[in-house]
């Protein structure tokens, strides 16, 4: 198959990319100077030119909570501008599969945890979430709608927090655990004694190892149409991508502490938003049809930092 993974520099696209690559598929690829996902008319051009057989929609403006709280309204733009293009574009250039990786961030911030598929839609998301939420469940609802209007066999997946090699450790922008590795680093280089964590640490979290996202990609995109309809709600269908597992932030704060070689102080700083007290994804349904798992969440901290000091220390 010819795949034009979108965000293939990315972290989660670049996973992709090198996974569909090694079982022989011929993937493409557009760096953003190439092609600009938020431009209607380029993207239009390149689906009809290129022709993909299968298209995997990874692209995205991802950071932390400082970067999301900072400029909401360029995550709820970009986010928004480039789900609509790629999908519709690729409506129009008869692609006949497509996958668009969503966003935990799309469930209601208060419900009843592990979050199943079907609470989507039933409350408010978090309120430092809400414009990557909003973006994404749009991107939802353009697969849903031409998967039912047009007959077109476009998938959703909505991953809980990913992480692993070739993370953003850019301490401005970083997701939770590329940033605590880089804080723990810094602290075992400079000597300090202490070290601030956001918030109360008490919040619950569910991590995913990049490489265990990839591997759901590809099941879910290899299942017959049937099956993945079957699967999901009729309407805004999609699969939730977890670990099965969540850890609160305090001994995640620790765990990646004992990676990085960290033996000084965890000071809580509790000035800072804890965000919502548990996420856990309901991984059921995609573990029914057979999808598991693979790196535990102390194989995938350590294979990351080892990546980190590799590619970003020693360079």
């Amino acid at each position: 198959m010819k795949v034009f993974v979108a965000g293939h520099s990315g972290m989660v696209g670049g996973a992709i990319a090198r996974l569909l690559e090694e079982r022989g598929d011929h993937v493409v690829t557009q760096t953003y100077a190439q092609l600009d996902l938020t431009n209607q008319l380029a993207v239009r051009q390149y689906m009809r030119a290129e022709k993909p057989d299968v298209v995997i929609m990874a692209a995205g403006r991802t950071g932390g909570i400082t970067d999301k709280t900072a400029h909401p309204s360029i995550f709820l733009y970009e986010n928004m501008m480039m789900a609509a293009n790629v999908i519709h574009q690729a409506h129009g250039a008869w692609v006949p599969k497509l996958l668009y990786i969503g966003s935990a961030d799309v469930y209601p911030k208060s419900t009843v945890q592990p979050v199943r598929e079907a609470l989507l839609l039933t409350g408010r998301p978090d309120t430092a979430n809400m414009p990557i939420a909003i973006a994404k469940i749009a991107g939802m609802a353009l697969c849903d709608t031409y998967r039912r209007e047009h007959g077109r066999d476009y998938r959703v997946i909505s991953p809980t927090s990913v992480y692993g090699p070739g993370d953003d450790f850019d301490p401005e922008t970083a997701h939770v655990i590329p940033g605590l590795i880089r804080r723990c680093h810094e602290a075992v280089l400079t000597g300090a004694d202490r070290l601030a964590v956001w918030g109360t640490g008490k919040p619950l979290r569910d991590f995913l190892y990049i490489d265990d996202l990839a591997a759901a990609v590809l099941f879910v995109l290899d299942l017959p149409e049937k099956t993945y309809t079957e699967a999901v709600d009729p309407v805004l269908g999609h699969l939730n991508v977890g670990s099965g597992g969540d850890i609160s932030i305090r001994d995640l704060s620790k765990a990646v502490a004992r990676v990085a070689g960290f033996s000084g102080r965890l000071i809580l700083d509790t000035t800072k938003p804890d965000g919502a007290s548990r996420r856990l994804l309901d991984t059921r349904r995609l573990e029914a049809l057979g999808w598991r798992t693979t790196v535990p969440l102390d194989v995938g901290l350590k294979r990351t930092y080892d990546w980190f000091l590799h590619n970003l220390v020693e360079g």
